[in-house]
């Protein structure tokens, strides 16, 4: 993909990506700062000002251009690609998310990516039964024209996969594409991506998943499609995580009833009890989404919120900031809350949040909600 094609020059996305591996900038903090400074270079000369000026004594590690240029060349040795946000085969649903990913690390077919997508999870230690079920429903989405998406984790991700390999898979990892897991899904990992599926990843190169890793995974699981389908789960289950999310982002929720004497169908029963779509055939997943598209269009009409515009806002001043601080704690609050409880115009929030945020200080939550990590 050329910086040409992308609207971001070489020297842009450089920088890009100079911001997204400092330590503390997140997809929302990354945003805010472009829109605050302009420019990533203008950001990555500011950001020590904006941590003392939080109060942090952490200090910022910002990768030198040498580290990011190993890890361009990391890419380019092992066959994939970085994909911006800019660029137009970053996944369009994506694009509508809070906060996505600045950019993704991309091994496989561009044009998956853009497929309309449905995504299907479920319980690591499968029944024999459903991951034969899951394997059927998503070929027969597959051969729909629908790409499969799944987190390439063992059971039910896998037979989603499998089912979809004909027709277009797309993988999500929650470590870097070069530490795909668990280890022995790496035969399955080269062929989705040798039948002309892709796989993804918001993390760096030589990255090891961790634990907190994998909701961050499940988020972009959701994201990316217009349907979550979840095959079997228990209560309490990353499963769970994600038809949550699939709903906060506005997208359609399906389930597969079980046995109630079955534990892995306690997850997917109660999802039904609250409202997931019944499924058991995947005509029940095609016939719910296809009236969602207009004719012959493969997008979904979803709003795209702007960010708010931190360009022309003057520095927070101390009070400023103690005022937000005092109205944080533990419970995450709605942004719209903090406005109304400080009387801070929302641009001032946005840029104390901000200075939280790459402190280490802020935690964020869905729907716009934000909470104080070290609350004392």
């Amino acid at each position: 993909m050329s910086s040409a094609t992308s609207g971001l020059s070489e020297t842009q996305r450089l920088a890009w990506l100079r911001l997204i591996r400092t330590s503390n900038v997140g997809p929302a903090s990354f945003r805010d700062l472009i829109n605050r400074f302009g420019s990533a270079q203008n950001a990555l000369d500011r950001l020590p000002e904006l941590v003392r000026s939080s109060g942090s004594r952490r200090t910022m590690r910002i990768p030198d251009e040498a580290e990011i240029l190993r890890e361009m060349d990391h890419v380019t040795e092992f066959g994939a690609r970085f994909v911006y946000i800019s660029d137009p085969d970053y996944p369009p649903l994506l694009k509508r998310i809070d906060h996505p990913p600045p950019i993704l690390a991309v091994i496989g077919a561009g044009d998956v990516l853009q497929r309309p997508a449905i995504s299907v999870v479920g319980a690591r230690n499968a029944s024999a039964t459903g991951a034969k079920l899951a394997a059927s429903l998503s070929a027969g989405m597959g051969q729909a024209g629908y790409a499969i998406v799944s987190g390439l984790a063992r059971g039910i991700d896998t037979a989603a996969h499998r089912g979809g390999l004909d027709t277009g898979t797309i993988g999500v990892l929650a470590g870097g594409l070069d530490r795909p897991y668990p280890p022995e899904n790496t035969d399955l990992y080269r062929e989705i991506v040798d039948k002309g599926g892709a796989i993804i990843s918001e993390m760096p190169f030589g990255w090891q998943p961790r634990a907190q890793d994998f909701p961050r995974r499940n988020r972009l699981v959701a994201g990316m499609a217009h349907g979550l389908l979840v095959v079997e789960a228990a209560k309490r289950s990353g499963s769970l995580i994600s038809a949550r999310l699939a709903a906060e982002m506005g997208r359609l929720v399906f389930a597969v009833p079980g046995s109630p004497l079955d534990p892995r169908a306690s997850g997917t029963n109660s999802l039904l009890k609250d409202g997931a779509i019944l499924t058991t055939e995947a005509s029940d997943v095609l016939d719910t989404i296809r009236p969602l598209y207009g004719k012959g269009s493969h997008s979904l009409q979803l709003p795209l919120e702007e960010p708010p515009d931190l360009s022309l806002v003057p520095e927070p001043q101390e009070n400023d900031r103690q005022r937000v601080i005092s109205a944080l704690g533990p419970t995450p609050v709605e942004i719209d809350a903090l406005i109304r409880h400080t009387g801070l115009e929302p641009a001032q929030i946005q840029m104390v949040l901000l200075e939280l945020d790459l402190a280490g200080k802020l935690e964020r939550h869905a729907g716009g909600h934000v909470s104080l990590l070290d609350f004392e």
